[in-house]
């Protein structure tokens, strides 16, 4: 499955997912998120039991703001609607997987 763009006007798509979300909050011009985005690529690909989606910070303040992103990369995975588990920093690919068990 392909990665989302998540923006406000489709952030319905994550709240009413019967799969796992995981989120990737960036920016374009951060050197961490960019170690990250290939990876959540990768993930995305072959991982067909979860949706992911991408959310850039500087273009959806209000969605980061609700997230509570302080720093970035941050990666979040919502189930059911509810955030159950985060991670600021670069990560390598097995603790971004272990986040979604």
């Amino acid at each position: 499955m392909s990665v989302l763009s998540i923006n406000k006007e489709n952030f319905e798509l994550v709240k009413n997912s019967e799969k796992p979300v995981l989120l990737d909050f960036f920016a374009e011009w951060c050197g961490p998120c960019r170690m990250v985005s290939p990876i959540v690529d990768e993930i995305a690909e072959e991982r067909l039991d979860i949706m992911v989606g991408k959310i850039n910070v500087d273009e959806e303040p209000e969605l980061a703001a609700a997230f509570g992103v302080s720093s970035i990369p941050m990666l979040a995975v919502v189930k059911n609607g509810e955030v159950v588990n985060t991670s600021v920093g670069a990560r390598p690919k097995q603790q971004i997987l272990a986040m979604l068990d």
